[in-house]
């Protein structure tokens, strides 16, 4: 088997490709672009906005509805049939608005590619457009370039490039065009460069390798193109719930046909009966009532800095038991920082106030500021930049440090050397990797000055790397020569300064909000293309845990054996795309509703392969942020902890309006059913529309505003098998319906005294009872949720405007079309004593209902 490119000797690559150092020959790249193609990302032919709008019609319950319109047409009830289709058509619209600008992944994808690149062709170097490379081509770079398509360095000098975007790792790679193993991983693999990364500094040489749809960007963006979009737990219970309603109007036709037939109802008329039982059965209005409820949570959640996507994800966030996050930028602020500097067992901790910093740490941060290439106006090295801030917050002017100690010879960092030296007039200064500058020096700077560098002085300062090790420090040495005869001179004979310890901090809100969301019963898994030493450190020190695994044991896994280790792991470390979507695909299994946090290319595929995907708004990729469901503003981890608060509300207020919706609909059904044993019609169809789409609509409504109850985020995640029907929502509608049946059709009896035919005042006193009784279950409805009464002032309105309408059925000219006549005082005295009987039993089937959902 022949070895992967990063593993293979750059003359052997070059001779693979059929190239040469000084590059191709124009007849050579028109062949080979003729062969492969641009070198682009291959846009996706995506949904079309007809597409996007013909599928907010995929739901079951919506099915269920137009089905209904067609029935209420063939029943003569054209009404019903206009007003149900507005509803579902303004449902479609008002879904599609939200969705538009969903699934743009790989148009992203596109803007990662940089306009122009630097080549050699027959033996000269051109600036050429970047989509013009070919296998083969010989690409040169420095310092701020994009790096343009996928390729094998052949020559490196101090070149270090940032692959945070892709790898997640958050320093700098110091690349080197010797081969490495070839099972290194992607973010070690310093012999190769990648599409869409930045080089910070240096200069390389690299023979493009891979182009287009055949770079690491572009595996990316073709596991995104077959990645289908993932279904919320309440888009499946919507369609469980719409199904049920399908099936039970089903068997309420066929049951209710027969029986009237029996009783010598006439066959038309029996038929008519039972499609107005159907359509009274649906919730008409609970499409819209859901879809506008969702919205409103996506409104609360921009101005809480949750920027939603695709509506369904706004409730999703309440079914989560898995958070899978990022590290860098996520967790972490995203920036080197020096934390802490070591001379000869003195520690400062630099973000802690000091009164005055002592002569060897004054000369640790001058070293860092002179033996530096960067500048505190650039956004070069992280690392070199890190060091510059620290000089600059303990009060040294770079400026003017750097004007009076010009540089007059150095010695420039290299992968290779891991050091690099300034003199400086009459002192050199080095920093580098510790191991490499305390094999340069033979002395040590004490308190009482420079001292021999004893075998003892070396095992403290190997014992003090490990320390900042096992701290997740990025940790460099300082030392200097003093009268060197040049560069070359600071090889050898140094004196140890001290250590340098830096660290891209963790987000000073981010442990308070891990531990929110563990207490509401959500399992925090950190997932990084980091080293497994830093990753573990960082989860330890924001209380996610320590159990780890890295990327090369989980190729090495069989699916089964994942599973099983999966919930066990805190930290996976070192992970590539392949490697995060399998560990996704793995909690998913188990049974996990999954939240994937990221800001980088290398997340998209896992973003949206998630439950819900949580992209980065300031420091994300286009590519990522088109990829998730839901972007935070503000990069924060704690908006996290409120958007799932937010999506538990939610979840709350469907589950109370559903309730309140169906416990009305059976009671409906059920009245109009026995009254019709009887040869009773007693709420025509004119009156169950009236009762379903503006007495049930507005109150309907006014739920989604309503506040979140306080133990919402001391509950453990719902269990979205359970569906929004689940045992206690069965016991509420049949316990509630019941009792809304056998008074109203009680007071059916008492006050039609006898008669064979429905009156109007019989219509009407029923009519209202069954519009103030439902407003009373509300209420209880809300109770069991534990909402305050008086909460929710929108409610107040809305049940005040439908018992104003009400009001005007009854006592304005309306009443001719619906039926209806005034009632009198004593009238409604008498619905009084009805509200009195049902409420206590209303609230008994709601205690019971209360205690089953805690046994």
């Amino acid at each position: 088997m022949s070895d992967p490119i990063h593993a293979t000797p750059p003359e052997r690559v070059l001779a693979d490709c059929d190239s040469r150092p000084e590059g191709l020959t124009d007849d050579e790249v028109q062949q080979r672009r003729e062969e492969y193609g641009e070198n682009e990302i291959v846009r996706g032919g995506g949904r079309s906005p007809f597409g996007i709008f013909l599928a907010q019609f995929d739901s079951v319950l919506i099915w269920v509805l137009l089905v209904a319109a067609g029935l209420s047409i063939w029943a003569g009830h054209a009404v019903d049939a206009v007003l149900i289709t507005i509803i579902v058509v303004a449902n479609g619209l008002f879904g599609f608005v939200q969705d538009y600008r969903a699934e743009r992944s790989l148009e992203s994808l596109r803007e990662l590619t940089t306009p122009t690149a630097t080549v050699r062709r027959e033996g000269e170097e051109r600036d050429v457009d970047a989509t013009a490379l070919v296998p083969g081509d010989i690409v040169v770079l420095q310092g701020g370039d994009v790096v343009p398509a996928d390729g094998r360095l052949l020559e490196a000098t101090d070149l270090d490039v940032d692959e945070a975007a892709l790898t997640g790792e958050s320093v700098p790679v110091s690349k080197a065009a010797s081969a490495v193993e070839r099972d290194t991983s992607l973010a070690e693999r310093v012999s190769m460069v990648y599409k869409g990364t930045n080089v910070t500094r240096g200069k390389g040489v690299a023979v493009v390798t891979g182009t287009g749809m055949e770079t690491e960007v572009g595996e990316i963006a073709q596991e995104l193109a077959a990645t289908e979009a993932t279904r919320t737990p309440l888009q499946d219970e919507l369609d469980e719930l719409g199904r049920t309603l399908g099936l039970g109007v089903l068997v309420l036709s066929v049951l209710v046909a027969p029986l009237l037939l029996l009783r010598g109802t006439p066959a038309v008329q029996a038929g008519l009966t039972a499609v107005s039982l159907a359509v009274a059965a649906i919730p008409e209005g609970l499409p819209a009532v859901v879809t506008l409820t969702l919205a409103l949570g996506v409104r609360q959640m921009s101005a809480e800095n949750a920027l939603v996507r695709r509506l369904p994800a706004v409730e999703a966030l309440g079914a989560v038991d898995a958070v899978c996050t990022d590290k860098t930028g996520t967790l972490t602020k995203g920036q080197m920082t020096v934390s802490t500097l070591w001379t000869n067992d003195s520690v400062l901790e630099v973000d802690q106030e000091t009164a005055a910093l002592s002569e060897r740490e004054h000369l640790l941060l001058r070293i860092s500021a002179l033996c530096n290439d960067s500048t505190l106006d650039d956004d070069g090295d992280p690392t070199e930049r890190a060091l510059l801030e620290a000089a600059d917050r303990h009060d040294l002017d770079i400026d003017a440090l750097r004007e009076e100690n010009p540089r007059t010879d150095e010695v420039p960092f290299s992968s290779e050397r891991k050091w690099m030296g300034t003199v400086h007039d009459d002192v050199g200064y080095v920093k580098g990797a510790p191991e490499v500058v305390v094999d340069h020096c033979d002395r040590i700077l004490t308190d009482d000055g420079p001292v021999a560098l004893s075998a003892d002085a070396r095992d403290r300062i190997e014992s003090m790397v490990g320390e900042f090790g096992d701290d997740a420090l990025r940790v460099l040495a300082m030392a200097y020569r003093e009268e060197p005869a040049d560069a070359e001179d600071l090889a050898e004979g140094l004196t140890f300064v001290g250590l340098a310890g830096m660290i891209d901090p963790p987000r000073e809100e981010v442990a308070d909000a891990i531990a929110a969301t563990q207490r509401a019963g959500i399992d925090v898994k950190m997932v990084t293309g980091d080293n497994v030493r830093t990753a573990r450190a960082i989860a330890e020190s924001l209380g996610i845990g320590t159990q780890a695994l890295a990327g090369r044991e989980i190729e090495g896994m069989a699916d089964d054996v994942l599973r099983e280790r999966v919930d066990s792991v805190d930290v996976f470390a070192r992970t590539s795309p392949e490697h995060k979507v399998r560990i996704l695909q793995a909690l998913q299994a188990e049974g996990h509703d999954v939240a994937m946090t990221g800001d980088g290319v290398n997340d998209a595929p896992a973003l949206k392969n998630a439950d819900v995907g949580v992209a980065m708004g300031e420091r994300g990729t286009d590519v990522a942020r088109q990829a998730s469901d839901i972007v935070l503003l503000d990069d924060n981890y704690a908006t996290i902890e409120r958007a799932v608060e937010r999506g538990r509300a939610i979840f709350d207020n469907i589950w109370k309006f559903v309730a309140y919706l169906l416990s009305a609909n059976v009671a409906e059904v059920a009245i109009v059913f026995v009254a019709s044993l009887y040869g009773y019609l007693i709420l025509p169809a004119v009156q169950l529309l009236w009762i379903n789409l503006l007495t049930d609509g507005l109150p309907a409504l006014a739920l989604g505003a309503d506040p979140e109850s306080g133990d919402v985020m001391e509950r453990p995640p719902r269990d979205p098998s359970g569906g929004i029907i689940g045992r206690q929502m069965i016991g509420l509608i049949g316990g509630m319906g019941t009792v809304t049946t056998v008074t109203l059709l009680a007071l059916m009896f008492y006050t039609l005294e006898g008669a064979a035919a429905i009156t109007p005042y019989t219509m009407t006193m029923v009519f209202t009872g069954f519009v103030f009784l439902e407003f009373a279950g509300l209420y209880v409805i809300r109770w069991l949720r534990e909402t305050p009464t008086l909460s929710n002032p929108w409610l107040i309105t809305a049940v005040a405007a439908s018992i104003i309408l009400q009001l005007a059925v009854l006592y304005t000219p309306l009443n001719r079309y619906f039926g209806t006549v005034p009632l009198g005082t004593a009238d409604w005295g008498l619905l009084a004593v009805v509200l009195g009987i049902c409420l206590p039993g209303y609230f008994a089937v709601a205690a019971l209902v209360k205690r089953m959902e805690r046994q």
